[in-house]
């Protein structure tokens, strides 16, 4: 998730990272054990559950950077970037806001749509030079 999820991404290292993430899911369902007893509240279980949690978060965050094909705010997609290195946003395809439905797969998550408008804000692209 560090190097290839983190605030510089591209496809390559994205398409990497999901890939790294479902053979960690694999191992882990294959591997995991669970100390404690079944007779009442056990924490060992609830930490197995949140591990668990997290890799499938951290699959669905890789996806759903490998689907926006922009850079914007501070998610920085090396193939969309000016020539002098500045941010390029699409916000002709890209203004909405993302859902993503589980499926029981999180690979095949689903993806739904919120339109965003704008009427008292102009869109911009952000300099910080």
């Amino acid at each position: 998730m560090w190097n290839e999820v983190g605030m510089a991404r591209n496809e390559k290292g994205l398409k990497q990272a999901i890939a790294d993430i479902q053979s960690l899911r694999e191992e882990f369902y294959a591997d995991v054990r669970v100390l404690g007893s079944a007779n009442g509240m056990n924490p060992e279980l609830d930490k197995a559950g949140r591990v668990a949690d997290l890799i499938e978060l951290g699959e669905l965050m890789a996806k759903d950077a490998l689907e926006r094909n922009e850079s914007c705010g501070g998610h920085f997609r090396e193939e969309y970037q000016s020539e002098e290195g500045e941010a390029l946003r699409d916000d002709a395809n890209f203004a909405f806001v993302s859902a993503w439905e589980f499926t029981g797969v999180p690979a095949e998550a689903k993806l739904h749509k919120e339109e965003l408008t704008f009427e008292n804000v102009e869109l911009k692209t952000r300099s910080y030079k």
